[in-house]
């Protein structure tokens, strides 16, 4: 979008937090960069460029709107869209792969070559895997600054620098601020008072609908790894350098955001897995507009606009649940998935209580005894199966997944019809298009609503929902009183 100067500059003058994230503007005449919604008073054209990226701006020698503060808008929502290289490449970005095993390391995981990486990337950002890395480090730094009393040595290893000098240097030359004066101008709210506890607000585009989202969370939250408590979604979360609890809760205009963890390395992948959980990335006046034209939809719509997909923050995780809950209850999904987590989770220290283990990993369920599972044979099958494929690397399922060659892997395994396979693309993979034709609650409501009510013809008619699927499942799920569509109270 950035290429339209006409419409960015629309966007600017109306200051239309719509398209925050989509692009950057940078002011020739001050040097900074803003989001589109900054509250200032708009600069003249002629002095407005604009960028795909804050990493963009900043390597054109801008800094950051220190009023709108421009790194923390949300993120692109093309990146939800596509499952080119592009996006994976930006899906692996935020989960902090540059920062661990380099742009070498991020080229091995897509399959291509560096150089391929870097021309691409760079094409459509404006800036290389290593800038981009680089600007998601300064939020990281900004956020411990300003939310926790860590030492700034601790701020800047934790944020993934390599030093404390070029934690300094990249600070004070994004932000023109010290990391101390980062701190000194922190809201005096914004740190949590409990030590090891960040708190912290996760942006989105508005409208957002919290009852299915969060009431689905809840609903199938497996004990011991989730709970519902004092107005929130709590969860356990295994980590790259170690684990933590996080608590998510819907307020007027943001996500409020709790983190315990018990390495503040983990803070960059916390939060873009937390944002995927949520689907914070989602353009949802795009989702509505496009089935709004279908007047069957357009009152589920009008009705709770914003509606998006519930996610998860551990792709395997979902894939064994998913497989847990075939043609069963929510209840006896939960059940199945609680005891393998007694016996093969890790245990955590949850110092509110509630939580209790991590969700265990497909080595930890390697060894499981089938026999010991109380559910039918075939079923039994299809589990371990899923188990030790992900175990050997055999099947892998993450933000780098291709989602056509996915799915085809995940219909190849025994058990495995088109539900799970596009039950796992929707919620575990990011597939804003997958679709359920064959699932009873949406084949219910398609049948309320004066939809086809058999997959096929279903199916037929959904092209015109397309690129938006997953969206339009989850406004004819909204059309049954089940639990999973109500926010806890």
């Amino acid at each position: 979008m950035h290429t339209d100067t006409e419409r960015c500059v629309r966007a600017v003058q109306s200051k239309d937090a719509r398209f925050d994230g989509w692009f950057y503007t940078a002011v020739l005449t001050t040097g900074i960069y803003c989001r589109p919604s900054c509250p200032a008073v708009p600069p003249k054209p002629a002095h407005m460029v604009f960028h795909p990226s804050a990493a963009a701006c900043q390597q054109a020698g801008f800094r950051a709107c220190k009023r709108c503060r421009p790194d923390t808008s949300p993120g692109s929502p093309e990146w939800n869209v596509r499952a080119d290289l592009v996006a994976r490449a930006m899906r692996l970005i935020a989960d902090g792969v540059v920062d661990r095993e380099g742009v070498t390391g991020l080229a091995a995981r897509l399959g291509y070559s560096t150089r391929q990486i870097e021309r691409q990337v760079r094409a459509e950002l404006g800036a290389g895997p290593l800038a981009l890395a680089r600007a998601q480090r300064a939020r990281t730094a900004r956020l411990l600054a300003e939310t926790t009393d860590l030492p700034m040595a601790d701020v800047a290893f934790a944020a993934g620098f390599s030093s404390i000098r070029t934690f300094n240097d990249t600070v004070r030359e994004v932000f023109a601020l010290s990391p101390s004066e980062l701190r000194t101008r922190a809201p005096k709210h914004a740190a949590s008072g409990t030590p090891g506890v960040i708190t912290l607000r996760l942006p989105f585009r508005a409208p957002l609908h919290p009852d299915n989202l969060f009431g689905h969370l809840a609903a199938t939250a497996v004990p011991g790894v989730e709970e519902w408590r004092d107005g929130a979604y709590r969860r356990t979360l295994r980590l790259l350098y170690g684990h933590g609890i996080v608590a998510l809760a819907p307020r007027p205009g943001h996500i409020a955001c709790r983190l315990a963890l018990s390495d503040p390395r983990d803070l960059t992948v916390a939060i873009s897995r937390c944002r995927r959980l949520l689907d914070l990335d989602a353009d949802p006046v795009a989702v509505d507009e496009q089935l709004r034209a279908d007047p069957a939809l357009t009152p589920l719509v009008d009705k709770a606009p914003g509606r998006r997909v519930p996610r998860t923050v551990d792709e395997a995780e979902f894939a064994v649940r998913a497989v847990l809950g075939q043609q069963v209850s929510t209840a006896a999904a939960r059940t199945h998935a609680a005891r393998l987590v007694t016996a093969h989770g890790t245990p955590v220290d949850d110092p509110e209580g509630g939580l209790t283990h991590l969700f265990p990993t497909p080595e930890e369920l390697a060894a499981l005894d089938p026999d010991a599972l109380a559910m039918p044979r075939t079923r039994r099958t299809t589990l371990t199966t899923l188990v030790r494929r992900l175990a050997d690397g055999g099947l892998r399922l993450g933000a780098d997944s291709d989602w056509p060659e996915t799915r085809a892997a995940l219909l190849a395994l025994p058990g495995f019809g088109p539900w799970t396979a596009d039950v796992i693309a929707m919620r575990a993979l990011g597939d804003p298009d997958a679709f359920l034709p064959t699932d009873l609650g949406v084949r219910r409501a398609a049948d309320a609503l004066g939809l086809p009510s058999t997959p096929s013809a279903l199916t037929t008619r959904a092209t015109a929902w397309r690129p938006w699927r997953a969206y339009a499942v989850q406004y004819l799920w909204a059309t049954d009183s089940h639990p999973i569509n109500v926010l806890p109270a």
